[in-house]
């Protein structure tokens, strides 16, 4: 049996924990990938304060799971700038948007500790040279070992052995951004704005613009031959639906994995609009390149103005919203998916004001019973979608509802939420039945474990401690 992780969680959470219920789930010490004395500090900070046993638990086995299982960190790698490999969790791949989301929680700590510094350059580096090698991949090996998936897909060109998938998704370009820029903000490094970013932000500039598809339809198509469900094709021969150009950019695949329905996918959308302009601002102070930036900020510019345009659409009970993807003819789908980036967690990431009222009626209308891909059941209530079925409830999406809600009451109630449908095992999951946690997907899924993390982190820098250690839920 695993020893108990007394020094984690207090004495006065340890005098009212059962022994036998709340063991350390983490691996063995000598197990672990990346360890780091800053980080055991924090948590041992965090589960000092939390009251709740279970809640102290679930925040020591989630908050360093990256850490301990996923992190493939050389530090002398890249003359010495360091290299690191993520592994998405129970997929030894690097999904551009996992990875970075998976580090993100530690970035904070990258200027007080130099080992956490190099391990999130590293991954910022390692990002950047896989756009280099595919600027459409969303997924990448940690050698040239191929894929699978090199067998079954038709695309317009041979799959790179080093690409795990290479199904095109707007956020895999704009993720490793938004890590770099808040990273640079954080450390005041800029040794890792190179040569490497600066032949990726070309390819992210290159790529938006052909998935413009204002003169043709671009380079890209793709087809899962072999037949295993829906969302992982592209219908008319790999080129998706038909859209009328209209300065909004082409995303094939969603955050899930899945197929787009219309291919302007418009939280990924606003998010580039994001990333641009964070990318300007490096390309400006960083690397003095006036013209890169303006190119960045003028795309920018434009997919904003597409968004205003094209993506604002009336709902008969929330008034003005954002659709969740549209062609550019007129049709729209009003949903909202389970993977970030969503709708819902647009405050969350900053490529919204959190109290814009289009935002907030989107938010409403999400988390509500005309969101067809909101559930509701005995075990709980949130968001899925197609990549894991009906009834299907992702914790992301209830993480999202707390990180952006403006009550109380509410924050309590998707935290109380969590600690309810981790099934027993003090992680949380890809998702769990809406009328039984214990019928979940995947058991190892380091992002949302992190983002758990993340989650009691930022409330208590917030002042919601006492709103956490008024939880009676065990």
């Amino acid at each position: 049996m695993k020893k108990i992780f007394l020094t984690a969680l207090g004495l006065a959470a340890f005098l009212t924990m059962s022994a036998q219920e709340y063991v350390c789930q983490r691996p063995a010490e000598k197990d672990r990938l990346f360890k780091s004395e800053t980080i055991e500090k924090k948590i041992d900070e965090i589960t000092a304060k939390l009251v709740n046993p279970k809640l102290a638990w679930m925040f020591s086995n989630c908050y360093p799971n990256t850490l301990d299982t996923t992190v493939h960190h050389d530090p002398d790698a890249n003359g010495g700038l360091g290299d690191t490999f993520v592994y998405t969790g129970d997929i030894e791949a690097m999904w551009l948007r996992d990875s970075a989301a998976q580090v993100w929680p530690y970035v904070g700590f990258a200027s007080e500790d130099e080992q956490i510094r190099k391990m999130i350059a590293g991954t910022i580096l390692r990002q950047f040279q896989c756009i280099n090698i595919d600027p459409y991949a969303n997924a990448f090996n940690i050698d040239n070992r191929g894929s699978y998936w090199a067998t079954t897909d038709r695309t317009n060109i041979p799959q790179d052995p080093r690409v795990h998938e290479r199904k095109w998704e707007i956020d895999s370009h704009c993720y490793p951004i938004r890590l770099a820029y808040r990273y640079w903000k954080v450390t005041g490094d800029v040794s890792v704005f190179g040569a490497d970013w600066l032949n990726a932000i070309g390819n992210v500039l290159k790529t938006f613009k052909e998935q413009q598809r204002k003169k043709d339809m671009g380079p890209y198509f793709f087809e899962r031959i072999e037949d295993l469900k829906q969302t992982d094709t592209k219908m008319n021969r790999g080129w998706g639906s038909p859209v009328k150009p209209c300065g909004l950019i082409v995303s094939s695949f969603r955050p899930s994995d899945d197929a787009t329905t219309f291919e302007f996918l418009i939280p990924s959308n606003i998010f580039a609009v994001q990333s641009l302009r964070q990318a300007a601002e490096i390309l400006t102070e960083v690397n003095k390149d006036k013209n890169l930036a303006r190119e960045c900020t003028m795309l920018a510019d434009e997919v904003e103005k597409a968004v205003k345009k094209h993506a604002v659409v009336k709902h008969p009970k929330f008034g003005k919203i954002y659709a969740y993807e549209v062609d550019g003819f007129g049709s729209y789908y009003m949903m909202d998916d389970s993977n970030v980036p969503s709708l819902a967690s647009l405050g969350y990431l900053g490529s919204v004001d959190m109290k814009d009222k289009i935002y907030r009626n989107t938010r409403d209308f999400v988390y509500s019973e005309w969101n067809p891909y909101f559930f509701k059941g005995k075990a709980g209530e949130g968001v899925g979608g197609p990549h894991c079925g009906f009834d299907m409830i992702w914790p992301m999406t209830i993480i999202m509802r707390a990180f952006t809600s403006l009550d109380d009451q509410e924050i309590k109630e998707c935290v109380e939420l969590l600690m309810t449908t981790d099934a027993g095992t003090g992680f949380m999951h890809e998702s769990f039945h809406k009328d039984d946690a214990t019928k979940f997907t995947r058991s190892w899924f380091a992002w949302q474990n992190s983002l758990f993390g993340e989650l009691i982190v930022y409330l208590i820098d917030n002042g919601k401690l006492d709103l956490l250690n008024s939880i009676t839920v065990k």
